[in-house]
């Protein structure tokens, strides 16, 4: 990666960033040898990716044709705006996000347990606040639907968190954005490893 201070090389963080979202996208190569690229809702799972699709389709057929896959995902965290620099420099502006890129195999999940497994831990990332009725093979629809998992052969994480500025220039950001207050940013302020406290006067970036 030719940013290293971008990477991210801890196991249990990639997947803390796979876990914190329900779609990714799924790159195929069709019959002409172009990359086909599908999102799919998944869940990370026991170390591999799945997701479901009905029996037939195009990225289903590039699958069987070739097995080879890249399963991306991405979380846009704030957007540093160009009011953030004194100078309103618009080429300063910024996106932070962090992502993971899996390479590795497909294949279409043949066994009924790990078909029922993965079905239903889809079912629970997707329905987290809600009681459901286990699938089983005798579900209804359990037959008309197919499971594809992606096992990871390589898979690199990315997170641009400004962490090659300064500590006073990423706290400064930090109260920025805490001050703004947009959806997400005091998630991203979080990402970046300060603590927030909130006394009910608005959130603040701890001391």
């Amino acid at each position: 990666m030719r940013r290293g201070h971008c990477e991210i090389n801890d196991p249990v963080e990639k997947a803390r960033v796979l876990n914190s979202t329900t779609i990714g996208r799924l790159a195929t190569k069709d019959r002409e040898g172009y990359p086909y690229i599908t999102p799919v809702n998944f869940v990370f799972h026991e170390g591999k990716i799945y997701f479901h699709c009905a029996p037939a389709g195009e990225k289903l057929d590039n699958i069987i044709r070739d097995n080879k896959v890249c399963f991306e995902v991405d979380v846009p965290l704030a957007y540093v705006e160009t009011g953030f620099n004194e100078t309103r420099n618009p080429c300063q502006a910024h996106q932070l996000f962090q992502s993971v890129i899996i390479r590795g195999k497909a294949r279409v999940v043949r066994d009924d347990e790990e078909k029922t497994k993965a079905l239903n831990a889809l079912t629970a990332r997707h329905e987290p606040d809600w009681d459901f009725t286990p699938v089983t093979p005798d579900s209804p629809a359990y037959r008309k639907c197919l499971v594809v998992a992606v096992e990871p052969e390589r898979m690199t994480g990315k997170a641009d968190l400004v962490q090659n500025k300064s500590a006073e220039f990423r706290r400064d950001l930090a109260e920025k954005l805490l001050k703004r207050g947009r959806p997400g940013d005091v998630a991203t302020v979080k990402a970046m490893g300060f603590g927030v406290d909130d006394d009910g006067s608005g959130p603040r970036v701890k001391p």
